[in-house]
């Protein structure tokens, strides 16, 4: 017993509380703490870039963000963080900075490649759990709850309805308590120097809010150069970038340059068009539809044009909604030449009909940073 009491006085020096909240009532999501760093004057500190226009602000629908307090010219460097700041997980691969972390390594290898979020978010669940962690200042930012529906009330996940989504979540929730099991047996009999997570209990829900955190905040961008000269995509979370927020027609854009005079990667947000003042400024996260948007962001976006559904012509189940909705004599599995030709223009029958059909829904655009 006094060994034991030992060890973990010893633990408290060393570790911070991986309690993570489910849910929250308010829009704005508290940070991780509630008086974290100055998240610009650190970037600047370790040797990044970001215009003396660039704050942090809630803007109204969109959360705490970033806003312009000054008109800025298009073309303008906006944010530029050097090599050191992003924070990743690495390969696979035993080397390097990934040998320190074998356990992690261990972790990592058993995550489908379709749930690459999680694998990160290990990385992410260290250095919060690290006293002293470089990174602290960043992850202090955090919010401390996310939106995404892993984190939806049972009900609330049944009312979801769109059986496509509502298989996602249900398989990331199991995903999550299956994952849980596996960190606990690979945790159970390491050592306290040797515990990633510095002696403490790693649950579904901290785990939830690790890929969270991730899935909703990190790019995939070029890393290791290989000989043929091609780049390999790397997760990494971008301190401050990820505040910016999402639009199809964003006023900036991330650019990745290697400076001939400095061989480290600069990664650099750059005004796409001219900012005015008190604007968000914008990125665009990607070609994704509302399902992808809500699994990953905890939003959807109104009217949506990569909003789809996928759908095929069955003449017999039209015929028997139809009747089952009171429709006297459907015709839907015997149709008029007239009505067959309009079929075939549409192209939903034939050789290769189309089973994807634009679909332009209004949603709330809730996006809870």
């Amino acid at each position: 017993m006094a060994a034991a009491s030992k060890m973990l006085m010893a633990s408290l020096t060393h570790f911070r509380p991986l309690t993570c909240a489910a849910t929250s009532s308010s829009c704005y999501p508290a940070r991780v703490v509630p008086h974290p760093p100055d998240l610009i004057k650190w970037v600047r500190r370790e040797g990044g870039f970001v215009h003396h226009a660039v704050k942090i602000a809630e803007a109204d629908p969109y959360g705490l963000g970033l806003v312009v307090s000054e008109e800025i010219p298009k073309g303008s460097d906006l944010i530029a963080l050097p090599d050191h700041l992003p924070l990743r997980f690495g390969s696979l691969e035993s080397s390097g900075e990934d040998a320190l972390e074998p356990v992690l390594v261990s972790l990592a290898r058993q995550i489908p490649e379709e749930l690459w979020a999680m694998r990160l978010g290990l990385k992410l669940l260290q250095e919060r759990a690290m006293v002293g962690s470089f990174w602290w200042p960043y992850i202090s930012n955090l919010p401390e709850t996310y939106s995404v529906p892993i984190f939806f009330p049972g009900e609330d996940i049944k009312n979801l309805q769109y059986a496509p989504l509502l298989y996602q979540v249900n398989k990331r929730c199991r995903f999550l308590l299956d994952f849980e099991k596996k960190v606990k047996d690979a945790l159970e009999n390491l050592k306290p120097d040797d515990h990633p997570f510095r002696g403490q209990d790693v649950d579904a829900s901290s785990l939830g809010w690790a890929m969270s955190a991730v899935s909703s905040r990190a790019f995939r961008l070029y890393g290791k150069k290989l000989s043929d000269g091609t780049h390999i995509d790397v997760p990494m979370m971008l301190p401050l970038i990820d505040m910016c927020n999402h639009s199809f027609n964003p006023n900036a854009q991330i650019v990745q340059e290697q400076d001939a005079g400095n061989p480290k990667m600069l990664v650099k947000v750059v005004a796409e068009t001219q900012i005015k003042r008190g604007d968000p400024l914008a990125l665009d996260y990607g070609c994704l539809n509302n399902d992808l948007f809500l699994l990953d962001y905890g939003f959807v976006i109104p009217s949506n044009p990569y909003d789809c559904i996928e759908l095929k012509y069955d003449g017999a189940l039209l015929d028997a909604a139809s009747m089952a909705a009171g429709v006297s004599s459907p015709n839907f599995s015997s149709p008029a030449p007239w009505q067959q030709q309009l079929l075939l223009q549409l192209n939903l029958v034939g050789e290769a009909p189309v089973l994807k059909v634009s679909a332009s829904f209004d949603f709330y655009f809730s996006p809870f940073n």
